[in-house]
C-alpha cells in the first residue's frame, strides 16, 4: 500500500469517527432542547481541531507501524488524488447551496453550521472512497 493510500485510509476513518462523536454529542443535547438553545459551537470547533490533530498523529503512527517504501507520489497518485478531490467537491457544493438557502430563509445558525459541517465531512468521505476505489480498481 502506498504512502498516499495509507493517508487516504486515515482521513476516511478519522472523518467518520470524529463526526460520529460530534453527532452523538449534539443529538444528545438536542433531545430535550430547542435547536436555538443547543450549545454546539465549542463542540463543533473542538471536533474540527481534534480531527486535524488525530489525522496527523494517526498518519505518523501508521507510518511508524508500516513504513512505506517511498513518500514521493507518482503520476498515478497525483491522478487519483485529483480525481477524488474533484468528485468530493460535489457534496461540499451541495451543502453550501443548502446553507445558502437556509441563510436566505433566516433559519437558525445551528442548522446552517451543521449543514456546512456535514458537507465538509461528506466531501472528505466521498473523496476518500473514490480515491480508495481508484487505488484498488485503477483509474
Amino acid at each position: 500500500m502506498s504512502y498516499e493510500e495509507k493517508g487516504t485510509w486515515v482521513s476516511l476513518v478519522v472523518a467518520v469517527a470524529v463526526y460520529a462523536v460530534y453527532l452523538g454529542i449534539v443529538l444528545n443535547r438536542l433531545a430535550g432542547t430547542p435547536a436555538t438553545e443547543v450549545p454546539y459551537v465549542s463542540t463543533l470547533l473542538l471536533t474540527i481541531g481534534v480531527s486535524i490533530v488525530v489525522s496527523i498523529v494517526a498518519r505518523i503512527a501508521v507510518e511508524i507501524a508500516r513504513p512505506s517504501d517511498s513518500h514521493a507520489s507518482d503520476v498515478r497518485d497525483r491522478e487519483i488524488h485529483r480525481h477524488g478531490e474533484r468528485v468530493g467537491q460535489g457534496p461540499l457544493i451541495a451543502a453550501a447551496l443548502v446553507a445558502l438557502g437556509l441563510a436566505l430563509l433566516d433559519v437558525d445558525h445551528f442548522w446552517i453550521a451543521n449543514a456546512l459541517y456535514l458537507g465538509f465531512v461528506a466531501s472528505s468521505v466521498t473523496g476518500s472512497v473514490v480515491k480508495l476505489v481508484a487505488y484498488r480498481r485503477g483509474m
